[in-house]
């Protein structure tokens, strides 16, 4: 199964500052039937106006991962990590038993990111944060991963929780075949651009819920940087 989610269908909020648009339900945005996919709780396509952001606030017991597309997102929080992750690379927050962050784009641009909440597979533990570069050259015409629960993805940041996340960039024409656990849930969102996914179109910033499916081909329709998600 896969079904598209066109951006102009999903929630979200104009903030002034932030314009946010919700692939699930999240703050005012509420749909039953978008609760979430698998462990996949949150996709928010968030654009942040130059010298605005969130403010400190509390999170605990979900593993955030942002994905910046321009610009870039400085965060600072209560154990005492600061950094500034720019567009193409990646930074993930195990919130843990508790932790209080800020997230900010002191940048003089709109920055714009995704940000992708996942159940952890515990409660509680020890909170941690962790940003790493990912060239995009090093992803070309294939996925590779970002961040991950499994000991196995020794490159990408580590979260704590039965899932991944991938990133690839394809060219128009490209094709890349995909490999799935069909009784898993993915979730793909190109960044930029338009892929046709198993023969189903996915323009840019609409997103593509998969499961039931072992092997998919993705192919580029226009240069695309595309985001996905395997999760349990």
């Amino acid at each position: 199964m896969i079904e598209r989610r066109a951006f102009a269908d999903l929630g979200g909020a104009d903030h002034g500052w932030l314009k946010a648009k919700h692939h699930f339900s999240f703050a005012g945005y509420y749909e039953p039937a978008r609760m979430g996919w698998g462990s996949l709780r949150v996709w928010n396509d968030d654009e942040i106006a130059a010298q605005s952001g969130f403010p400190p606030h509390p999170h605990a017991d979900m593993e955030i991962i942002t994905y910046v597309r321009d610009g870039a997102i400085t965060h600072k929080d209560s154990m005492g990590n600061t950094g500034r992750t720019e567009a193409g690379d990646v930074q993930v927050m195990s919130a843990g038993s508790g932790i209080r962050h800020s997230e900010y784009n002191l940048e003089d641009k709109l920055t714009r990111i995704f940000q992708i909440w996942i159940t952890p597979t515990a409660h509680g533990g020890k909170p941690a944060w962790g940003a790493k570069p990912f060239p995009k050259a090093d992803r070309s015409g294939r996925f590779i991963t970002l961040a991950s629960g499994f000991s196995n993805d020794n490159e990408a940041l580590p979260i704590r929780a039965d899932a991944r996340v991938m990133g690839a960039t394809i060219k128009a024409g490209e094709r890349i075949t995909l490999h799935l656990d069909p009784h898993r849930h993915a979730y793909l969102v190109p960044a930029t651009g338009a892929v046709e996914v198993g023969g189903v179109r996915i323009d840019a910033r609409d997103g593509a819920a998969i499961t039931d499916i072992a092997t998919v081909e993705i192919v580029g329709l226009v240069d695309a940087e595309v985001v996905l998600v395997d999760a349990a």
